[in-house]
């Protein structure tokens, strides 16, 4: 998803795509701090280290900075994500062991602190933004497709047997996160590193139980 394609108009110049981004990073921040409610451009503009109308000439309004900046997180966390995937195993000599670290990856993808401070406006602000929450939840379909693909190889391979590489890609998604995504946000006390390596563990151990080859007897 092209982030400065919805803010409308194309950014030229190293100073304008600078100071473009130094705005989203401080939106983002304040955001995540005060909500939408209590957030004011003004503050933004602050800590952004711009006047206020030039805020407004980069992005617009304050419901428009939110969607963009929301959007762009969602572009951040499914790059962070890919690039785990990049280690994903072709032709693995330890697929439990592998498959194990790129779980592992994923975790820490979900845990990371900017990932979970988006979550968490995402679920705040669902209501007033429903599109927003909707396009945010499709931008995931990205790292699936990505995902399935490699699933596929495998079992083209002959280390997996499934039938629908889509579905199998969720499955795995779901099984080695676990309740990470929500528990981050709602009770991160409770998120230590042994308990997202147990979660990665029993999700890759219950997902090659139900899709690992195994030689006819």
């Amino acid at each position: 998803m092209d982030v400065s394609a919805l803010a409308g108009g194309t950014v030229t110049g190293r100073g304008r795509v600078d100071k473009r981004e130094a705005i989203l990073a401080a939106a983002f921040e304040v955001f995540a701090r005060k909500g939408y409610e209590g957030a004011n451009v003004d503050l933004i503009a602050s800590e952004a280290g711009v006047a206020k109308p030039t805020l407004y000439n980069h992005l617009g309004s304050k419901e428009k900075l939110f969607r963009l900046v929301m959007v762009d997180a969602a572009v951040r966390a499914n790059a962070r994500t890919l690039a785990v995937l990049r280690n994903f195993p072709t032709e693995p000599a330890d697929l439990v062991g592998e498959l194990g670290a790129v779980a592992d990856g994923l975790a820490a993808c979900v845990c990371d602190e900017q990932s979970v401070a988006a979550r968490r406006l995402m679920y705040m602000e669902s209501g007033r933004f429903p599109d927003l929450f909707r396009t945010m939840w499709a931008s995931g379909e990205e790292v699936i497709e990505a995902l399935a693909g490699r699933m596929a190889r495998l079992a083209h391979a002959g280390y997996l047997e499934i039938i629908d590489p889509a579905t199998a890609a969720t499955q795995f998604v779901g099984l080695v996160l676990g309740d990470l995504p929500l528990l981050t946000v709602f009770a991160p006390d409770t998120v230590t590193s042994a308990h997202r390596d147990q979660i990665a563990a029993a999700g890759v151990a219950t997902f090659l139980r139900a899709f690992a080859h195994r030689p006819p007897k």
